[in-house]
């Protein structure tokens, strides 16, 4: 009776916090897959991980790649109004 009465808070917690769902849905995207892929588990892993918080680390290098294309944007127009001086004179 124990052992039953554990099943079930971890159920609920499992419930509550989400996780059933998140795996329901990804088990039934992977039944409603017309193709099934080779390895269901790394299709798994694939939509699980698309789920899961922002690793800190990618998170930086997305900050980082936003910041490089600002830079290049602002490269391109002082070369675009460097070249139009060369034209000027």
């Amino acid at each position: 009776q124990a052992a039953d009465s554990k099943r079930e808070q971890f159920r609920r917690y499992l419930e509550k916090s989400g996780v059933l769902d998140t795996l329901t849905k990804v088990l039934v995207a992977l039944y409603e897959e017309p193709e099934k892929p080779n390895s269901a588990l790394d299709f798994l892993k694939h939509h699980l991980g698309a789920s899961a918080p922002e690793n800190p680390e990618i998170e930086a290098l997305r900050l980082e790649v936003a910041e490089m294309k600002e830079k290049y944007e602002a490269l391109l127009e002082e070369n675009k109004k460097l070249k139009m001086k060369v034209k000027v004179y």
